[in-house]
């Protein structure tokens, strides 16, 4: 059984009316939602408003795999809860960031870079598999036509990933590198562009598919209660002539 905490600031549904109207639930209640259905998975939910942004030691302990979305309140997160998870992605924790949680503090711990890139509202986006092999795209046809969507366009300011798994064309004609993994520590990263909250990105079943491969490719293989220390070999392996 793999364990997934879905994050999500949970603001804008609560503050826009058009926002709520295509996530009454949240976008961590949509998300939640479908992988609840796969009997892989056991599902909780958090939220910027609780204490510790509801990610506190315990629950990051129980937790296989953190699924984060983040915008309005990138600043206001803190820091405290952001070094909690960057030190449990380095011991195994899995971590998939959605859309505009690339400029988190959590992202930019992780990755070391400003994180920028261009961005621009409404446009329809036609997403590539550019990585066929790899998990994350299995099951996926050559392309998915997303009908709208914020453009997020190069250059994006990311250390080199892994792997390219999707990149996205947009009608006005900028690219973006839109599915890439990193690994961090004993952690895997993923990174997916799309699921701007005006949209309804996440009831999409390909969307759906990704993140459910990502959750599983994010599985941890393995995964240390403590950090990694210089440790001093007081014993050789081998006599030392």
């Amino acid at each position: 059984m793999i364990r997934v905490t879905v994050w999500n600031e949970y603001v804008h549904e609560q503050e826009y009316e058009n926002i709520r109207a295509v996530y009454p639930e949240g976008i961590h209640g949509c998300i939640a939602g479908f992988l609840r259905k796969d009997p892989e998975l056991q599902v909780r939910t958090a939220t910027f408003q609780e204490p510790e942004h509801g990610l506190t030691e315990e629950v990051l302990e129980q937790t296989d795999v953190l699924i984060f979305w983040s915008h309005a309140r990138q600043e206001e997160f803190e820091d405290q809860v952001a070094e909690r998870i960057q030190r449990h992605v380095l011991r195994g924790m899995g971590l998939i960031a959605l859309h505009s949680a690339h400029y988190s503090k959590v992202m930019k711990r992780l990755m070391g870079t400003g994180m920028t890139l261009r961005w621009r509202h409404g446009d329809r986006e036609r997403l590539f598999v550019t990585a066929p092999g790899h998990p994350i795209a299995a099951g996926l046809p050559a392309y998915i036509e997303i009908p709208r969507e914020e453009m997020y366009g190069e250059y994006f300011d990311i250390p080199k990933p892994d792997d390219v798994v999707f990149t996205g064309w947009f009608a006005g004609g900028e690219v973006f590198r839109s599915g890439c993994t990193f690994t961090r520590g004993l952690g895997r990263i993923f990174y997916f562009q799309p699921g701007h909250e005006e949209y309804p990105i996440y009831y999409m079943e390909p969307v759906q598919q990704i993140l459910r491969n990502a959750v599983k490719w994010c599985m941890p293989t393995l995964r240390r209660s403590t950090g990694p220390d210089c440790t001093e070999v007081t014993e050789p392996l081998e006599p030392i002539c």
